[in-house]
């Protein structure tokens, strides 16, 4: 293969109705033009275009002995690539250790789970404690309001914030007591 084939190439390859029956064909066991002709119900001029196609855009190898070979690799490559995320740069102004954590469990401002190993949540939850203003006490409600924002958990994440010290509550009202100050 020349280079990687990305998603939308290997779309284009397989747009056409014979190269789509031609690596069926493939898929489903032919090795030669005549069984991808045969097993595709394709003439085989058509056959041998549909193939030529495919090996031209690098999803189909054509060996010496004038079998074909489909590169399964291919389209486990270009998935990868295709769902590859972009380098974050949400948490670009925090240090590298704290960055790497802050970027494995938040994206786009919401937490996607809550880390079990209590340093890492110590870490997130710290940036949690961020939407909390020192010295201002907020009730049950506007902290899960707050909370919600960044994870549909509240109760876990006000009880976390709490057990670790970076909320306290009484009476109804938490306000914050520990944490980084940015």
């Amino acid at each position: 293969m020349a280079g990687e084939l990305d998603a939308a190439t290997l779309a284009g390859l397989l747009a056409d109705d014979d190269r789509r029956r031609a690596f069926a064909a493939l898929t489903l066991g032919a090795l030669s033009l005549d069984d991808v002709a045969r097993d595709a119900v394709l003439p085989v001029d058509r056959a041998g275009r549909a193939l030529a196609r495919l090996v031209d855009g690098g999803l189909v190898v054509a060996a010496a002995d004038g079998g074909f070979a489909v590169l399964g690799l291919a389209f486990q490559r270009a998935a990868r690539v295709a769902l590859a995320r972009p380098p974050s740069t949400e948490h670009a102004g925090e240090p590298a250790e704290r960055r790497k954590i802050l970027d494995a469990f938040v994206h786009d401002g919401r937490l996607v789970s809550i880390p079990t190993n209590r340093a890492k949540r110590r870490i997130v939850l710290d940036w949690v404690a961020q939407e909390f203003e020192p010295g201002r006490r907020y009730p049950e409600a506007r902290v899960n309001a707050i909370l919600e924002r960044r994870h549909p958990d509240v109760a876990a994440l006000r009880r976390y914030l709490v057990d670790e010290e970076l909320l306290d509550r009484a009476g109804g009202e938490y306000w914050r007591v520990g944490g980084s100050v940015s």
